[in-house]
């Protein structure tokens, strides 16, 4: 499985940008989609993430209200759409997938990067003040 992220870049404060996340493979449709983000000297961290059927999703609270995220299983894509960025948005962000996402008990444990098994490459997001 490989996570091919995109649409990072250099935006201004209170600009937009939109993330794309495509995910290869036939089995997109039952993985648990993730975005955490990095940023220099801290650890990676959760963003916000989308059950299996795009029905559900979460988001820290530095982001509630700001970025959406959401999925076309079709596509085998997964996006965050951030609005109203902010200088301390800058960081590295990152897709991830677990592919266990049907099962159970993983929406409990979405924002664990630990129930996430494939990660993409990363995308650098800028904010400038």
């Amino acid at each position: 499985v490989q996570l091919q992220a995109s649409g990072g870049g250099l935006v201004q404060a209170e600009g937009s940008l939109r993330l794309s996340c495509t995910v290869s493979g036939r089995a997109f449709s039952n993985y648990n989609m993730g975005w955490f983000r990095q940023a220099p000297g801290k650890e990676r961290e959760f963003v916000a993430c989308v059950e299996y059927h795009g029905d559900d999703s979460d988001y820290d609270h530095s982001v509630k209200g700001r970025f959406t995220i959401s999925r076309d299983n079709a596509k085998n894509t997964v996006f965050l759409q951030m609005n109203s960025l902010k200088p301390e948005d800058t960081a590295v962000y990152y897709c991830a997938a677990d592919p266990k996402g049907t099962s159970a008990d993983r929406w409990r444990r979405r924002r664990l990067r630990s129930s996430y098994d494939y990660w993409g490459q990363g995308t650098q997001v800028t904010v400038s003040s």
